[in-house]
């Protein structure tokens, strides 16, 4: 077993792994099965069919769309940021983006034009990869918009999309073989920076390498005891650490099946479940209301608001339900229950997957800051922008997540005890208080905001304003995240209609 003062960027056995050549061994290893499955309500929330990819058929369509990226010439480690939903095009955009040679930076779904500016400006970003719409909202429309606010911005990209000025990337799919480049080529480049994800409150960039991201795949699978060739469903979209950690990784890490769930229709769910499945990743405040269809399978429950984890009620599935304690993007602690379903408790300290094993490598370091907070270090934390001027492929030290925390001096458990100072969390998605305040006082200085609990989306928002419509389109205008200018919708006559996740 590794001990305290271990170099942890080694425990786990990751150093020079590369995702994409795990996928494409897979591929090798099993061409005709299962790879990738749709939703099979696709087409209630976006275009085209529900698709079935096997790896064959995964594998092309990489090395296609790889190529259509090569070709529009953008620099080497490129960064392209993705905006898709929960569909097979946004696993294969992402490992095309790194088949290439570039880095993916995938955005949360419901951000437009004013976040998705700021965030692709922070990096860089040279494409844009996004689709046609995503319920009643054009996100081609939307993608040009954050085009047009991003001086570094080449290029486009989209699915089931005619917008005009948008490069159609359908073809991947249908297109007769072609003569490719050596793929070797473009993914074996020494890129310290894989993926970039961005903190929905701070709209900060955490950017991580292949070692941090199969790091936090391979605490998942250890910790839920996946086998390979394993079938997960994932109900969470593509666009944080959380889930590329708790879904994507572990899909390529055990070579299996991943089906595919846009949030959130509760029949295709239980469709998907009765049709197989080892794992099903879901929001944890589901798990407790969706009821016996996760009987079928070991449940991976992603905690948002990783407070409200140690209250939680014991669980009927008992040590078949995996707890995943996310901190924004710094970092995931993942825990089985026990037997009698009770989240299980940690410590300060290091921590191993799974945790209480023998030999097992040390994924994470936990510590309590000076003034009370939790702060983590190890191998799966984000790296320092190159822009920085800071060695990327140095882990910094530890990182304070803002979360207070207390330590029990009778058996020194550590209990998350509260959220960020002035952060809300509505569905997953983080906000700063002060700044929605800013916002509001911009287009009408007579509004209210507030922040209420719920037992689903763990916070809602709720605004008063003298002419809510106008309230509204003026938010729109500004395009800012449409959950804020549904605060000031009246939920009995204009319900919300729109992912959240």
């Amino acid at each position: 077993m590794s001990g305290p003062g271990t170099d942890t960027r080694n425990d786990a056995g990751m150093d020079g792994v590369r995702l994409d050549a795990i996928f494409r061994r897979n591929a090798a290893r099993r061409p005709d099965a299962l790879a990738l499955i749709d939703p099979p309500n696709r087409e209630a929330f976006t275009d085209g069919a529900p698709r079935k990819l096997t790896y064959a058929d995964a594998e092309r369509a990489v090395a296609r769309l790889a190529l259509m990226l090569r070709r529009l010439g953008l620099p080497p480690r490129a960064v392209v940021a993705l905006q898709l939903p929960n569909t097979v095009e946004a696993v294969i955009a992402l490992l095309a983006v790194l088949r290439a040679g570039f880095v993916a930076a995938p955005l949360p779904l419901l951000w437009r034009r004013a976040e998705g500016a700021v965030a692709m400006t922070q990096v860089s970003a040279r494409a844009l990869i996004t689709c046609g719409r995503i319920g009643e909202t054009d996100h081609g429309a939307i993608a040009l918009q954050i085009a047009a606010d991003t001086f570094s911005v080449r290029y486009v990209c989209g699915f089931g999309t005619a917008s005009d000025g948008v490069v159609p990337l359908d073809d991947i799919f249908s297109q007769a073989d072609e003569e490719s480049e050596d793929a070797e080529n473009s993914s074996s480049q020494d890129a310290a920076i894989a993926v970039v994800t961005f903190d929905t409150a701070t709209g900060s960039a955490a950017a991580r390498g292949h070692t941090a991201l199969l790091v936090g795949g391979l605490t998942t699978v250890l910790e839920a005891d996946l086998s390979r060739n394993a079938r997960i469903i994932n109900t969470m979209l593509p666009s944080s650490f959380a889930t590329l950690a708790t879904a994507v990784v572990p899909w390529i890490l055990t070579g299996g099946t991943l089906a595919l769930h846009h949030p959130f229709d509760p029949a295709a769910l239980a469709e998907q479940i009765r049709e197989g499945a080892d794992a099903v990743v879901v929001p944890a405040p589901l798990v407790a209301q969706f009821g016996s269809p996760f009987d079928a399978a070991r449940l991976i429950a992603i905690w948002r608001d990783p407070q409200r984890c140690a209250q939680d009620a014991p669980s009927p599935h008992g040590a078949a339900l995996v707890d995943v304690l996310a901190f924004g993007e710094a970092g995931i602690i993942a825990a089985r229950r026990s037997e009698d379903g009770r989240p299980a408790r940690f410590a300060s300290g290091p921590r191993y997957a799974p945790h209480g094993a023998s030999d097992a490598p040390m994924v994470l370091q936990i510590t309590r800051t000076a003034r009370g907070t939790l702060a983590l270090s190890g191998p799966m934390l984000p790296v320092p922008l190159p822009e920085t001027g800071v060695d990327p492929t140095e882990n910094a030290g530890p990182q304070d997540t803002g979360y207070p925390c207390h330590i029990d001096p009778a058996n020194g458990a550590l209990t998350i005890t509260g959220t960020p100072a002035g952060v809300v969390n509505v569905g997953g998605y983080c906000f700063v208080m002060s700044a929605l305040h800013e916002t509001m006082a911009r287009v009408d200085a007579g509004s209210m905001l507030a922040a209420l609990p719920d037992p689903l989306a763990g916070q809602k928002l709720a605004g008063a304003v003298g002419d809510p419509a106008a309230m509204r389109h003026a938010l729109a205008v500004l395009g800012v995240n449409p959950l804020i200018a549904n605060a000031f919708r009246d939920p009995r006559r204009e319900p919300l209609d729109m992912p959240v996740a």
